[in-house]
């Protein structure tokens, strides 16, 4: 999730795999894929560095290299690589 922050000054967490668009006219609408508008403070390139560092860091859990959110309070979850499922055809 991304925290961004409502006009009125109220922070709110987004998931960003449903955001579909990023309209900045001039205030920043969020547009869900569900339809769901938000209009928020950060501008759009500020929400692009926010998707951009999430997805950096889900990507850095599951190769082990995740750095900590800058809100951290206690121990983070880490995600462990798994080697792929075989199947009895040899994964065919």
């Amino acid at each position: 999730m991304i925290v961004v922050t409502r006009l009125n000054g109220s922070a709110f967490a987004v998931n960003p795999d449903l955001v579909e668009r990023i309209h900045e006219t001039p205030d920043t609408t969020l547009i869900m894929v569900d339809g769901a508008k938000y209009i928020v403070r950060e501008s759009m390139a500020d929400v692009i560095d926010l998707i951009a560092a999430y997805r950096a860091r889900i990507v850095g859990m599951a190769y082990g290299t995740d750095l900590p959110t800058r809100n951290a309070t206690g121990p983070q979850p880490t995600l462990t690589a798994v080697a792929p499922l075989r199947t009895q055809d040899g994964g065919h």
